[in-house]
């Protein structure tokens, strides 16, 4: 494989990664916003969990729902890094590229998959603004918070 295509391979899984990890620090963010009780239920939980013959949840078992609901947000999150590490170099590395992306993404799932899914969206403004900054806090993970060398 060329040296070109193995390093932009290397950069699309290591922003998987990075999505992985962001998705993670989403959950501890939407613990305490569920917690304070501005977020019923998380975007995943509402699609995993129907309550019908759509619910995911049910079909690995009780036992297994949480599991279930971290694991899914964590792959939406890696592809979610993914995409975003194919993005080309002089976008990922401007300072707003990845808390731009996170607000994209938010508002691509509120446009397209949560009405494909049946997800109901009739949120309150603490939740909008909840699920509106754990998405610019998946941004700032994914895009790797820190100073950038210098040109």
């Amino acid at each position: 494989m060329p040296t070109v295509e193995r390093d932009r391979l290397e950069k699309i899984a290591h922003a998987a990664t990075r999505g992985t990890i962001a998705a993670m620090a989403m959950t501890g963010l939407r613990t305490v916003t569920q917690s304070m009780g501005w977020v019923p239920k998380s975007p995943p939980e509402v699609v995993l969990e129907r309550g019908d013959d759509r619910d995911l949840a049910a079909w690995f078992g009780s036992h297994n729902r949480e599991v279930l609901v971290q694991a899914a947000h964590w792959a939406y999150g890696a592809a979610g890094g993914a995409i975003f590490g194919s993005l080309p170099e002089g976008v990922r590395r401007r300072a707003w590229a990845g808390p731009v992306y996170g607000v994209i993404l938010w508002l691509a799932f509120e446009g397209a998959l949560a009405p494909m899914l049946w997800v109901p969206r009739e949120g309150r403004a603490a939740e909008r603004a909840a699920l509106l900054a754990d998405h610019v806090l998946y941004g700032l993970v994914l895009s790797e918070i820190r100073r950038r060398p210098q040109a």
